[in-house]
């Protein structure tokens, strides 16, 4: 038995899955949901009591032999600009190097320590490194971690290593660079190792509390976490490199959508209440960013899935654009919660609220806001809206009567200390007969005023309520078409802008003139999350391709953690100093050889030998070894001239259970 654990921004999942190791028998036990809070232990605990009081007749924690869990906290961290207090060593660089790859920007007030030290390209070193200076100057800082980054560490990374047997004795955690990148950019290197360093402590603490959980539940079995790439790893690996676990709840969905329809390549779409993810499957792997994962608006230089987000959601905000002819409808980003799902807890403020509205209509009409508790620094009109609200749901017609209040209200509500219910996507599907869990009497309701809303001629915008949902509806399936082109296009290299060209809005359109133009993926569409069954089919029909939506769709995130593999792969260089000389670049190993075919192929042992044992260390039970040789040349006159050789080492294996 295997748990798969996914804690989104809305909610936490949960899935008890009874694992074959390939002898059949593959089949999802139980699954549950939790709200997420801003602990995430409590979402996890929460979800993992509901699967195991549905487990049946199946015994108790003894019989599971793994728990996977992908997390949203390093994403979340980086995005909120929230962390431990780091400091970086910088070796062998200047001052100037600072403002290179995003490095001072990430810095923000963080201590640097320039250091004498640092290697040239062929890994031979440039200057001596200064560990006494180093040592000197974090003696006195009070930081939670340490990140250290050397020049052309990826060649030679002895002063990495050496600078951090020295700073341990400090008794914090270390990051070196090298070991999160093999790739040349120093600056962008630091900056992922700074960030690194960062998210120590918070994964190391959420481990904890996750392990904590499992021990209360008598439940041994060894705690994996998914990664970006949306492979597994051991909890104290993940720990060390806490920054890899960006992106880890797109990657499971990626990895649960294989796995739910056993396609190899497909476009897989995860619509959520705050936002949709869109990927892709190729050879029934995530295709990976080229360039590294940007979060928080930092360029990393982490390996993770190649995800396209856009603020579409069951949940999104619906506004009337009536000035514009035609009069359209603006949808999300924000989130706001369904007007049908704010009637099931607040029945008699929502329908009387609703029930005595007059023309015409105002946006206020439909709106209801609540203090959501969270504080900070305000003007003294923003606090008497605050006070007025206290801790419960008041119609926003109520509460905010003046253009001076309404615009205190908006700053409440973009700095998070106001939150907002209104009509969304959700309620449209309540009013259509699509969904059914929460008040639909209260979204058909609401619909009914948002129609009777006056277009620029004084009109109605739609005839009735109905009419207006199946807008909602269309326009969502329209802008999800959308974000699935977007996702492709920008794959293909053409990039995001690609998808407003009117060939694309033609082809959507499905008009026909003298010519047909149609556009679409290559390949079907699966679709993810709890309403997915309710818009991806428009939306495979509108790209002319066949849609999935498995069944599970709603927790496919967690079932792709508790099947996940472990996966670790390694670059090696090899380069020419000399005519006719070749040199292994490789942590402690200096190897010259006189021929390139025995270079390449000693790189490719030793840094084999490596990537298995950095696979066992991640938690694999057993490990296969897959191996790629690049030689890149120039041709200069005529001539092919060996430039470098690049050796790829992937290691993989089934994670090992209790």
């Amino acid at each position: 038995m295997r748990i798969g654990i996914d804690t989104g921004g809305t909610y936490t999942d949960a899935v008890l899955y009874h694992h074959g190791d390939g002898r059949g028998g593959d089949r999802i036990v139980a699954t549950a949901k939790a709200r997420t809070r801003t602990d995430l232990s409590i979402g996890i605990a929460e979800a993992l009591d509901t699967i195991l009081r549905d487990r049946g007749n199946w015994p108790a924690g003894q019989d599971i032999s793994l728990v996977s869990l992908s997390t949203t906290l390093a994403t979340n961290a980086l995005v909120e600009g929230v962390g431990g207090r780091a400091a970086l060593v910088f070796i062998g660089f200047t001052e100037a190097e600072l403002d290179r790859g995003g490095l001072r920007d990430g810095l923000g007030d963080a201590p640097v320590i320039m250091a004498a030290g640092g290697h040239d390209s062929l890994g031979v070193e440039v200057a001596p490194l200064d560990v006494d200076g180093i040592m000197a100057a974090a003696a006195d800082l009070e930081v939670d971690a340490f990140a250290v980054a050397g020049q052309f560490s990826v060649r030679n990374p002895a002063h990495e290593l050496a600078a951090r047997e020295a700073l341990a004795a400090l008794g914090k955690p270390v990051a070196c660079g090298h070991e999160l990148s093999a790739k040349l950019n120093g600056p962008k290197r630091a900056l992922t190792c700074l960030l690194n360093a960062r998210l120590i402590g918070l994964i190391d603490e959420l481990c904890r509390a996750a392990a904590a959980i499992l021990t209360e539940r008598a439940i041994e079995a060894p705690l994996m976490i998914v990664r970006g790439d949306g492979s597994l790893v051991s909890a104290s690996f993940a720990t060390e490199r806490p920054i890899e676990t960006i992106l880890s709840g797109p990657a499971a969905s990626l990895i649960g959508a294989g796995h739910l329809t056993g396609a190899a390549d497909v476009v897989v779409a995860d619509i959520g209440g705050t936002t949709t993810d869109v990927g892709v499957l190729r050879g029934g792997r995530p295709t990976l960013s080229t360039d590294g994962a940007t979060v928080g608006g930092h360029r990393t230089m982490v390996e993770a899935v190649e995800m396209f987000t856009s603020g579409l959601g069951g949940d999104s905000e619906i506004r009337l654009a009536t000035r514009a002819e035609p009069p359209a409808l603006v949808l999300g980003p924000r989130r706001v919660t369904p007007i049908s799902l704010l009637a099931t807890e607040e029945p008699e403020l929502v329908h009387r609220t609703l029930d005595r509205w007059t023309p015409p209509y105002r946006d206020s009409d439909t709106t209801f806001a609540v203090a959501t508790g969270r504080t900070g620094p305000v003007h003294r009109r923003e606090q008497q809206l605050l006070e007025r609200l206290a801790d419960r749901w008041q119609p926003v017609g109520e509460v905010a009567t003046t253009n001076l209040e309404t615009s205190a209200l908006r700053t409440l509500v973009a700095r998070g200390l106001v939150g907002l219910a209104g009509f969304t996507p959700s309620d449209a599907a309540h009013a259509l007969g699509l969904h059914t869990a929460w008040d639909a009497s209260a979204s058909v309701r609401a619909a009914d005023l948002l129609a009777a809303a006056s277009d620029g001629s004084g009109e109605p915008v739609r005839p009735n309520g109905k009419a207006l949902a199946q807008w909602v509806v269309d326009t969502l399936v329209r802008r999800s078409a959308e974000a699935v082109l977007t996702a492709t296009l920008s794959i293909d290299g053409f990039g995001p802008a690609a998808v407003h060209s009117p060939l694309v809005a033609r082809a959507l359109d499905g008009g026909r003139g003298a010519t047909d133009i149609r556009i679409g993926p290559s390949t079907a569409i699966v679709g993810l999350g709890a309403s997915a069954a309710t818009y991806y089919p428009g939306v495979a029909a509108l790209l002319g391709v066949d849609c999935i939506v498995p069944d599970h769709a709603e927790v496919a995130n967690a079932i792709g953690a508790a099947v996940g593999q472990v996966r670790i792969t390694r670059q090696a260089t090899v380069s020419q100093p000399t005519r006719g000389q070749f040199r292994v670049h490789l942590p402690g190993v200096g190897h010259d050889l006189g021929d390139l075919e025995p270079a390449l192929d000693l790189a490719a042992d030793l840094l084999g030998r490596q990537v298995l044992a950095l696979v066992m260390e991640a938690g694999a039970a057993s490990a296969t070894i897959e191996v790629d040789i690049e030689r890149k040349t120039a041709s200069v006159g005529g001539r092919t001239l060996f430039v470098e050789g690049v050796v790829t080492v992937t290691g993989s294996g089934p994670p090992r259970g209790a």
